[in-house]
C-alpha cells in the first residue's frame, strides 16, 4: 500500500495575505480520496523527528534559536514565515514525515510526503519558507542507520536547492542533481554535484530531452541504492514564480519519467511536494495530484 505522511498541522495558519499557499496541504489529499485514487488508510501521521537527528545536519546554534524563537529580524525576514511556535512544530512534523517515509519506500518501493521538499534549508539557517531540510535529514538517516549507502537527491523544483547543495558538498554518499531556473531564485547559486540551469520559458519537449539525457547516466554512474525526488510543480508556465513554459502534461511526463526509471533500476524513492504558486489553486492540485496517480499506477 502506498504509505504517504500528512498531519492537519502541515496546513499551518499564516497571517492573512500571506503568499505562501497552505491551503493546498489540505486541498491536495482531499481531493485525491475524492476522486479514488487514495483512501484515509494511505495517510500515516508523521512524528516529530526528534532533536539528536535534527542536530546531525543542522548546526545546534541554529536549532537553539528556531526552539526558543530567538531569530533576528533578517534571519526570519529569510525564511518567508512569521516565526511560531507552531510553526517549528510542523517543520518537525515535516522533517519527520520525509524519514518514515524513505523506510516505508525500502519495504513498498515508494512513498511519499505531502509536504516537504525543503531544499532551501542550510546547515545553519532557512531561507525560501525553510526552515529545516527534510531532504537532507531524510538521506543522512538512511546512511547514518546503514539502510542506504548512496543517495541521489533528484530535484526538479524550479528553485537550485541550494540548501541541500551546500549540506552535502563534502559528501561522497550523497549526490545532488537540480535542474532549476538559470535566472530564477536563489540568485547567489550553491554547486550540486551536478546543475542543470535552464532558461526561461523552456517549455516540455526541451525540458524532458534534458532530464531523459541525465537521469539514466547518473543512475548508472552513481549506482544509488536510493532516490529522494524533490517534484515541485513551481515549473509550470502558469506559476507567478516559476518562469518557465511548462504544461501540466509535461509535469505528468516528467514525473513518469522519474518514477519508471526508479522502478525500472530497482531503486526504492521517497517523493515530497516541493513548491507551487500558481495563481489559481485548481492548477497547483492538478499538478501535484499527477505523482500520486502515478505512483499508485506504477507501483501497486
Amino acid at each position: 500500500m502506498l504509505k504517504i505522511a500528512w498531519s492537519p498541522e502541515y496546513v499551518h495558519p499564516l497571517p492573512s495575505g500571506h503568499r505562501f499557499p497552505m491551503e493546498k496541504y489540505e486541498l491536495l489529499p482531499e481531493q485525491l480520496i475524492y476522486e479514488g485514487t487514495l483512501s484515509p488508510s494511505n495517510f500515516f501521521k508523521p512524528n516529530a523527528l526528534p532533536e539528536q537527528s535534527i542536530t546531525r545536519i543542522h548546526d545546534s546554534v541554529y536549532w537553539e534559536k528556531l526552539k526558543t524563537l530567538t531569530l533576528s529580524r533578517s534571519e526570519e525576514r529569510a525564511t518567508g514565515f512569521p516565526l511560531s511556535q507552531a510553526l517549528v512544530k510542523r517543520e518537525t512534523l515535516i522533517v519527520g514525515g520525509s524519514v518514515q517515509a524513505a523506510q516505508f519506500a525500502l519495504v513498498d518501493g515508494i512513498a511519499m510526503n505531502i509536504a516537504g521538499g525543503t531544499h532551501h534549508a542550510f546547515t545553519n539557517r532557512g531561507e525560501g519558507f525553510c526552515l529545516l531540510n527534510d531532504i537532507a535529514l531524510a538521506a543522512d538517516f538512511l546512511i547514518s542507520s546503514g539502510l542506504a549507502k548512496h543517495v541521489l537527491v533528484v530535484d526538479l523544483d524550479v528553485h537550485q536547492g541550494n540548501g541541500t547543495a551546500e549540506i552535502f558538498r563534502n559528501r561522497a554518499d550523497v549526490f545532488t542533481f537540480s535542474m532549476h531556473g538559470e535566472k530564477n531564485y536563489p540568485h547567489r547559486k550553491e554547486k550540486s554535484d551536478l546543475d542543470v540551469e535552464l532558461p526561461d520559458g523552456i517549455g516540455d519537449e526541451d525540458y524532458l530531452k534534458l532530464l531523459e539525457k541525465q537521469l539514466p547516466q547518473l543512475i548508472e554512474n552513481f549506482e544509488p541504492d536510493f532516490i529522494i525526488y524533490q517534484s515541485g510543480v513551481d515549473v509550470l508556465k502558469t506559476d507567478k514564480l516559476g518562469r518557465l513554459g511548462m504544461s501540466v502534461e509535461g509535469v505528468y511526463r516528467r514525473d513518469h519519467f522519474v518514477l519508471t526509471q526508479a522502478k525500472r533500476n530497482k531503486i526504492p524513492v521517497m517523493c515530497c511536494m516541493g513548491g507551487g504558486y500558481s495563481p489559481q489553486m485548481r492548477h497547483i492540485i492538478d499538478a501535484h495530484a499527477q505523482v500520486y496517480r502515478l505512483a499508485q499506477e506504477l507501483f501497486f
